[in-house]
């Protein structure tokens, strides 16, 4: 972590020391602790680039796993870093932003006015320094606790600790609200919990895009099961995009309908054990890659890309 008291770019971005050690500076209100917030802030912007780079590139190759992934963000955070360390400019523009506020204030006629105005931006600048070194520390947080984990279990705890890396936000939410409900279809059909978790995250966006009733209630339809003609529950009317020899078609199309989360996935889950051509997809339930592709042959979904969608979600989101 870069410092005051230690500029160099081999500083490890994760040192829970040298987080410390920002605070404390970004206390004292100095010029040093200005710029180490600002490399700081910089490396943490630069750190998100790196990380939607990551995202937009596929991760399902032979040796992509949790395990490299957590190396990779450890890589991606040093990297940031060292690049912050020599600078982008994002760190000198917040600093020139911030000491020409305060020399501004100084060079006001008014004397009693001018040292309050100076005091007061001296306060400001003091709570964006806090404010700032206390967002560094809490993106690094969970890195450290990863990091930890792994120098306390050894080699052989190397799951552990990538999973204590946290996930996304909406995913972490969409996760705790239907976990229970997809473990319990999973002791009925033998599928992994996590791929119908990846699934229903596919089919309603994350739980953002389940279809609406007419009164604007949830129709709780997380796998975009239609309603055909043996169907006696509720329906609802969406619209809905198909593939016909490769190009996509929008068409208003009657889905089911259920009272809660629970009856969605417990519905799917017969849909998967009483139609007979799902039977290979039952089959292949261990593979992750099987699974995806054997719904997309037993047409579940009519988009080209389907099984691949799943396969990337379950393994970048899920695979924890």
């Amino acid at each position: 972590m870069i410092t005051p008291a230690d500029n160099s770019n081999t500083a490890l971005a994760i040192d829970s020391k040298g987080l410390e050690s920002l605070k404390q500076s970004a206390r004292q209100n100095s010029p040093d602790s200005l710029k180490a917030a600002a490399t700081q802030f910089e490396a943490l912007f630069v750190n998100m680039i790196m990380k939607s780079m990551r995202e937009a590139t596929p991760q399902d190759g032979l040796f992509d796993n949790q395990q490299t992934k957590m190396y990779t963000s450890m890589l991606d955070q040093q990297l940031s870093q060292n690049m912050a360390s020599r600078g982008i400019g994002l760190a000198d523009v917040l600093i020139r932003q911030l000491s020409s506020t305060q020399m501004a204030t100084a060079v006001t006629p008014d004397g009693a006015d001018a040292t309050k105005a100076v005091s007061d931006t001296s306060d400001l600048r003091a709570e964006i320094l806090r404010n700032m070194a206390e967002r560094n520390a809490l993106a690094h947080q969970r890195s450290s606790e990863a990091h930890a984990m792994q120098a306390r279990g050894g080699v052989n705890n190397t799951t552990t600790a990538a999973s204590a890396v946290s996930k996304p936000a909406h995913v972490q939410a969409f996760q705790d609200k239907v976990a229970a409900h997809a473990e319990e279809a999973s002791r009925t059909t033998g599928i992994p919990a996590k791929f119908m978790l990846g699934q229903a995250a596919l089919e309603s966006g994350w739980g953002k895009r389940v279809i609406r009733t007419a009164d604007g209630g949830s129709s709780h339809n997380l796998f975009g099961i239609k309603a055909g003609a043996n169907w006696k529950g509720k329906t609802v009317d969406a619209v809905t995009t198909e593939y016909v020899d490769g190009v996509a078609q929008k068409r208003v199309e009657k889905f089911r309908a259920y009272d809660s989360y629970a009856d969605s996935f417990r519905d799917y889950a017969q849909l998967m054990r009483n139609n007979p051509r799902y039977e290979k997809v039952l089959a292949n339930a261990s593979d992750v890659k099987g699974f995806a592709q054997g719904l997309q042959r037993a047409g579940y979904a009519t988009d080209p890309n389907y099984a691949t969608k799943l396969t990337n979600i379950i393994n970048r989101n899920l695979s924890a």
